[in-house]
């Protein structure tokens, strides 16, 4: 039987809602709420200059790792995926996966992104890509969906991109000044500057950091410099919070190493051994995270990814292309130790974990209540379900873990985490789950049905949390 294209009871305006609580919930208290997306990985310079995209491929396969792995498992060739194949034989390759990505979080959220952006309610396959292709294609001209227009449309009040120590930050100032209802703002992600695990890259990394300070950092002290000056070079720009992506926390509860040394080896081109390393990481985030506390930012540690594992495509492709999965390294007491470690001198700031492997789930969602401290609500928050977790099951997991152990009322809900203009509908997504949720124990007696006490629990998670908890304001921004 052939895969029929039109347009069903999928996708209806109940959607993952499944009883007349839900509804109420999404319909009333969570759909036309804005959207505060405070960790993403869009490109300022696109936002800056309103780009608009040639092609539906230019936005929705460019550079999309989930859409890649599922085109290599159905046996594309690298030729349409990331290869020189033109980008309508890409598109059309996509439309001949989809259907068979039944079951993947990929089919709910295209076909969300087909209907939420451009109206097409016709389920995408090889029969219809060049129909398709052409009506999105041409939709993408208008002035309704540059990439300011695009993110308007989905109600986006603020994105926070992740930017490296080194940047600029032009791009978000030139925006700032052009005084759009659009909030964009910076996020201070310095992994290369404790990547000591290749000297190599260490070295060209530190010589573009102290061209961005005016001076050599010829010295662990003089790194530290760098970092704080670019700190506060962020801060009057406008950011108020950090990220930073590892397999892990680190902590050391003597000092067991000399960092001058470490710094003067790596400096050296010598390869440090992994306690070294990891010695070196821990020094200097805790370092940092004294720094972002003095500034009153929130920092986020996004922890589990093994990363690169495929050698082969790494040296074609380059990294960010498809070949991370979710890792299994110890979390708890080296997380416990280094959040106590910045506690015990009061200089443990507002904290989101998020973990990728979510056998942990457990150890995050208690790890939390260790260091709230009543300043402020939710302080330590434990982040929405991440990459591989941000799926139906993922964020039911976490939403519950959250709730078994700490308070769901204080979260800070959804972000995107995401380098496409087309993926807000996830917070669409979210919020389903969510509400659904929620009237799922309503129906089962398990919560009373008091609309405006839960309506107004649902608002917080989806908006009011977030809002609340970020310090983003255009005042904030001193150049």
């Amino acid at each position: 039987m052939p895969y029929s294209t039109t347009k069903s009871s999928f996708l209806s305006e109940d959607f993952l809602l499944q009883n007349e609580f839900a509804k109420i919930l999404y319909h009333h208290y969570a759909k036309e709420l804005p959207i505060i997306d405070y960790h993403n990985h869009l490109p300022p310079a696109e936002i800056n200059a309103n780009r608009k995209f040639e092609n539906i491929s230019k936005i929705w396969l460019a550079g999309d790792h989930y859409k890649w792995r599922a085109m290599r498992t159905f046996g594309i060739n690298e030729k349409f995926i990331t290869g020189n194949a033109s980008d309508e034989e890409k598109f059309t390759q996509w439309a001949k996966t989809l259907p068979y990505t039944m079951r993947n979080p990929l089919y709910h959220w295209s076909h969300l992104e087909l209907k939420r952006y451009f109206g097409i309610e016709d389920l995408l396959a090889e029969s219809n890509a060049t129909e398709i292709y052409n009506q999105c294609s041409s939709q993408l001209k208008q002035d309704a969906f540059s990439t300011q227009g695009l993110l308007a449309q989905m109600k986006v009040k603020v994105v926070c991109t992740t930017d490296d120590p080194i940047d600029s930050l032009d791009q978000h100032v030139a925006f700032h000044k052009q005084g759009t209802d659009l909030g964009m703002y910076p996020a201070f992600r310095p992994d290369k500057s404790y990547g000591v695990e290749n000297p190599t890259s260490y070295l060209t990394y530190l010589a573009s950091l102290g061209d961005s300070v005016g001076f050599d950092i010829t010295s662990y002290e003089k790194l530290l410099e760098a970092l704080s000056a670019r700190i506060e070079y962020f801060h009057q720009r406008g950011c108020r919070l950090s990220d930073h992506g590892l397999e892990q926390l680190y902590f050391f509860e003597e000092n067991e190493f000399s960092i001058d040394s470490i710094f003067k080896q790596v400096t050296a081109g010598e390869t440090p051994t992994q306690q070294e390393i990891n010695y070196f990481k821990y020094n200097t985030l805790l370092a940092l995270c004294k720094m972002y506390h003095a500034k009153g930012w929130v920092q986020q540690f996004h922890l589990g990814a093994l990363r690169n594992t495929n050698d082969r495509s790494l040296r074609m492709l380059g990294p960010d292309t498809g070949f991370d999965s979710i890792g299994d390294f110890n979390q708890a007491k080296a997380m416990a130790g280094f959040f106590n470690a910045l506690n015990s001198e009061d200089q443990l700031c507002k904290t989101v974990i998020y973990n990728l492997n979510p056998r942990d789930n457990e150890v995050f969602a208690t790890m939390i209540g260790n260091y709230n401290d009543g300043s402020v609500r939710g302080k330590i928050q434990f982040g929405s379900g991440w990459w591989y977790l941000d799926q139906k099951d993922g964020m039911e997991k976490q939403i519950n873990t959250l709730s078994n152990m700490g308070l769901i009322s204080c979260f800070i809900g959804m972000l995107t985490d995401s380098r496409s203009f087309l993926s807000y509908p996830r917070h669409e997504y979210f919020r389903r789950i969510l509400c659904n949720l929620f009237g799922q124990d309503v129906a089962n007696g398990e919560l009373p049905w008091d609309e405006k006490w839960l309506g107004g629990i649902i608002s917080d998670i989806c908006y009011h949390n977030a809002n609340d908890y970020f310090d983003f304001s255009p005042e904030n921004i001193q150049v």
